[in-house]
């Protein structure tokens, strides 16, 4: 992203589960509409009249029927991460938080730098990123309950906690189907599927989680892909001070999976090899697998590119 002059509107546009709160820049009007079919038809027919560039904060689920309207329209719009929008408006002296604000905070938001449009989501891919997403619900309630199992001795909650923990079993597995189903009926996510697994440390759910939640994989560079997995070291310098690399922000799912996934991979060669040769130089064992998180998506990002998987890790 990059400092930007437009010359066209730019709506931003606040979401809750009840409002659609509008502000149109430059002309400073403000409006605030309902979040639902009458309230998303007047907003997309006001970007469509405007021809306006649409700025959004990303609000899962909220944000999902104005989202699949302005794709079905084919309007242009961007959807903002919630932290780097917060950024700005700080940045820009925005320090209120109300629906109003936010909605003032995007549109200038999409004014004074160069968003990159967000791209329209396949229906395949769109469904596979629910049924991942309920997967990890899934799995969550699973583990909590696993966890009160632990410390829970009166027998009749203990056995509910079972039946319970059975159900969500039975739940997941279903899902898991579900999402297998999904990838093998479209070629597109059936051909890159069958890329990730061919990777070390990449299994089902780890390559599930890369087709649903980074569909720029393959599209993008190396550095733009490591950013969006929140796998880019970032400089701590100021002066003579060195400070040390850190990652942050990003998809924290994607993130998570791929460290998963690194931790699998340095059990089997070459990544083995890289992870032993990284941590007898000294670095600790947790940068190490993030480091070689980072690698894998990297390779993964040009296996997905050419269509093959090349196992061949980079040097430390």
């Amino acid at each position: 992203m990059g400092l930007m002059m437009i010359d066209r509107t730019v709506l931003g546009i606040d979401i809750s589960g009840a409002h659609l709160d509008v502000f149109a820049h430059p002309e400073g009007r403000a409006r605030r509409l309902t979040n639902d079919a009458d309230g998303i038809a007047a907003v997309t027919a006001l970007a469509a009249r405007r021809q306006a560039f649409v700025v959004i904060e990303a609000t899962a689920p909220f944000d999902q029927p104005l989202i699949r309207a302005l794709e079905a329209a084919g309007l242009v719009f961007h959807r903002a991460n919630p932290r780097r929008a917060r950024d700005f408006a700080r940045s820009a002296g925005l320090l209120a938080k109300t629906d109003a604000v936010d909605a003032r905070m995007l549109a200038l938001y999409g004014t004074a730098l160069a968003l990159r449009p967000t791209e329209k989501v396949a229906p395949a891919r769109l469904a596979l990123q629910g049924l991942v997403s309920r997967r990890d619900q899934l799995v969550a309630m699973r583990k909590a309950e696993r966890v009160r199992l632990r410390t829970m001795s009166e027998p009749c909650i203990a056995e509910s906690l079972l039946a319970v923990i059975a159900l969500l079993d039975a739940q997941i597995r279903t899902i898991e189907r579900r999402i297998e189903a999904t990838v093998a009926a479209d070629a597109a996510l059936a051909r890159q599927r069958r890329v990730l697994r061919a990777a070390p440390g990449i299994g089902p759910v780890a390559a599930s989680v890369l087709l649903a939640s980074l569909p720029e994989l393959g599209r993008v560079s190396r550095r733009a892909i490591a950013a969006l997995a929140g796998l880019a070291p970032i400089a701590r310098d100021s002066g003579l001070l060195r400070g040390r690399r850190c990652v942050q922000g990003g998809r924290k799912r994607v993130r998570d999976a791929l460290y998963m996934a690194a931790l699998a991979a340095v059990r089997t060669t070459p990544w083995k090899a890289l992870f032993a040769t990284m941590t007898t130089a000294g670095k600790p064992a947790k940068l190490s697998l993030i480091a070689i998180a980072r690698k894998l998506l990297v390779t993964l990002n040009v296996a997905i590119r050419t269509g093959e998987y090349q196992p061949r890790p980079a040097t430390p």
